[in-house]
């Protein structure tokens, strides 16, 4: 007899993969460490893969950008290389940022190509890679104009526009330039517009440009508890695993859970951390339920001490004893920052939640301390003598615990005997003294982790081989993307380090100038935090040069020498006084020396390709410049844009 198939049962979806999201993007969200969306995300990205429009009013730090990246990725036609999907955000910095998210999450797509315009940067990067062809820009309102205006940017295949951070962009002067760009994309798009609050001029542009749109409006979850104390490591990404080992061997703590992004992260680190003799285990998705059983019960018991957990394994996981969470990966939306750290300060109790930073992550760092309404207090690195004093503390603690244990005498018994013995035998010498004994024994039993950390090697604060970095640099990696931004003479200078860091310092040769330049000093060293990149970038943006004309570089503890072409015009020498770098005065100067015959120092029209931007646009990049740090817009700078 045939016997006949049992039909298969379908497999029910979870995750971003219920979303609809194709193979290729699931794979580069996996990748990420994404694995359950957001409420924003969970709603934004069926409609916009529907092509519907949306209207999303949720706040900064709940995932807007995948909310709108992911979908509208699932639906772009790489065959087409040109503008397809048009982002317009209120800073440069925001232009970056998404564009490395798109970046991301297209990673396992072949031939995609996302290009940030912005005001401050040259125009020959933008456009060469317009002319090369893109299928996403991501720019802000006044440079995505000007490239409009001159024809660079053509949107006739433009099948999406999205406006991210809308009431942002309103605050900063940019409602004529974004009604502008509205009226010359073409009528048959989809249109996305996130804000974060819904002012009159945006319910405006909603009602004006949206078509019958999905309205998503998000309530952020409740701030932390007041028993939770909030502070951020500043740590570059190399050094995590060192950064979040000292902050476990100093900090009092009791049951702590580090949270990363992947599962592999939380295997790796638990791994290393048992290597370094803390006791910790590994809680993913890999992670059977019967062993998620036995690590969570050796937590709440205390045989273990440190979980390294991802979001989703983490999941009802209530431990009182839990004093410590620390996010060893930043979190991707404050909602989930704040979802992790109410792990602990619970019942009464109070709890530490710490937040590892690295440089790239400023501007995300800024977006969650505004929704959890209150800056995070900064947290300095455990020194050597912090790192002895913890352990110290933990031995006491230990002893403390033996003093109570049943199998006590037999011990004082053997102790008792020894020093008997020492007595009967030392004649003539000094006796035995407990405390000695006692000591003997403390070493015994740290003999294979010593109390005393090893002193460090002394850094310097401005030193990027440091575990930490310095908040006021934190910013330079942002507009100094090797991603983005063409690479320029800085990326050519050597980094000597400050010199109390090497020793003492046999007397260097002093190389003059090479033909056609001249020696400066400015007062700005590596005391200050100094570094090639930031010196050139402030020359270069106040005396109109590009990097191939500034020469070589020096900097010292206190000071720096720079290279420049002869014959500096006088308004340019006074304006270089007055330029900062990390904050503070160049205070420019010739420096005493050899220099060769003068040349006819660069004009400013010297650059290759790009035309004179007509006024409007300088009217545009000024205004870009000024609201950059959400101040009006000058009559100075107005003035100095030619306006």
């Amino acid at each position: 007899m045939e016997q006949l198939e049992s039909p298969t049962q379908p497999v029910e979806q979870t995750g971003f993969a219920a979303l609809g999201l194709p193979a290729r993007i699931l794979q580069a969200v996996e990748a990420q460490g994404y694995e359950e969306p957001s409420p924003v995300q969970a709603r934004c990205i069926p409609a916009l893969m529907d092509g519907r429009d949306v209207l999303g009013q949720a706040q900064t730090g709940t995932g807007k950008t995948a909310a709108f990246a992911l979908p509208l990725l699932a639906r772009l036609s790489r065959k087409e290389r040109k503008p397809q999907i048009l982002v317009l955000t209120p800073t440069r910095e925001l232009a970056i940022q998404v564009a490395e998210a798109f970046e991301r999450y297209a990673s396992k797509m072949s031939g995609f190509r996302v290009l940030p315009i912005y005001g401050g940067q040259s125009y020959t990067p933008q456009l060469r890679g317009l002319e090369r062809g893109v299928h996403v820009v991501v720019g802000t309102p006044g440079r995505v104009m000007d490239h409009l205006r001159r024809g660079s940017l053509q949107l006739d295949g433009l099948r999406t526009l999205v406006l991210d951070e809308a009431d942002e962009m309103l605050k900063m002067g940019f409602l004529e330039d974004v009604q502008w760009i509205l009226e010359h994309v073409p009528d048959a798009k989809q249109t996305a517009l996130f804000s974060a609050t819904m002012p009159p001029a945006v319910q405006r542009i909603a009602e004006d440009h949206l078509n019958n749109p999905e309205v998503v409006k998000i309530q952020a979850k409740s701030r932390p508890a007041d028993t939770i104390r909030q502070r951020v490591l500043r740590v570059h990404g190399p050094h995590k695993l060192e950064a979040l080992t000292r902050v476990l061997e100093a900090e009092p703590t009791e049951g702590v859970i580090a949270f990363v992004r992947t599962k592999n992260q939380a295997a790796e680190v638990a791994d290393a951390l048992e290597a370094r003799g803390l006791s910790a285990a590994a809680l993913s998705g890999d992670v059977t339920q019967a062993n998620r059983e036995k690590i969570v019960d050796k937590l709440r018991s205390g045989r273990i001490d440190i979980v390294v957990a991802t979001d989703v394994a983490a999941r009802g996981l209530d431990v009182e004893r839990i004093s410590h969470v620390v996010n060893y990966d930043m979190p991707m939306d404050a909602e989930t920052y704040v979802h992790r750290i109410g792990r602990t300060g619970r019942a009464g109790r109070t709890g530490e939640a710490i937040l590892f930073v690295k440089p790239k992550e400023q501007r995300t760092l800024r977006m969650f301390e505004k929704s959890v309404g209150a800056p995070m207090e900064p947290m300095r690195l455990p020194t050597a003598e912090d790192l002895s004093a913890g352990r110290v503390e933990r031995f006491r603690a230990r002893v403390a615990e033996s003093l109570e244990a049943k199998d006590l005498p037999f011990f004082e018994e053997l102790v008792e005997s020894m020093l008997a013995e020492q007595d009967g035998e030392s004649e003539g010498e000094a006796t035995l003294s407990p405390v000695k004994l006692a000591a003997a024994l403390a070493r015994m039993a740290q003999a294979d982790a010593p109390l005393q950390a090893q002193p460090e090697a002394p850094r310097h604060q401005g030193r990027r081989d440091q575990i930490e970095w310095d908040e006021h640099q934190g910013n330079q990696g942002v507009r100094g993307s090797k991603k983005f931004d063409r690479g320029g003479r800085a990326d050519r200078f050597e980094d000597r380090g400050p010199a109390r860091e090497r020793g003492p310092r046999p007397k260097r040769e002093v190389r003059p100038p090479e033909r056609g330049m001249e020696r400066f000093r400015i007062q700005v060293g590596y005391q200050d935090g100094a570094a090639p990149g930031p010196i050139v970038g402030a020359i270069c943006n106040e005396a109109g040069l590009e990097g191939r004309h500034i020469g070589r570089i020096e900097i010292y503890d206190r000071y720096a020498t720079v290279d420049l072409p002869s014959g500096m015009p006088e308004e340019i020498f006074e304006r270089l006084q007055r330029t900062r770098v990390n904050n503070r005065a160049l205070r420019l100067s010739k420096e005493r020396g050899p220099s060769h015959t003068p040349a006819k120092f660069p004009a400013k029209k010297q650059k290759r390709v790009e035309a004179e931007p007509a006024p409007q646009e300088r009217l545009h990049e000024a205004r870009e410049e000024a609201t950059e740090a959400r101040q009006p817009m000058t009559n100075r700078e107005r003035f100095e844009a030619g306006l």
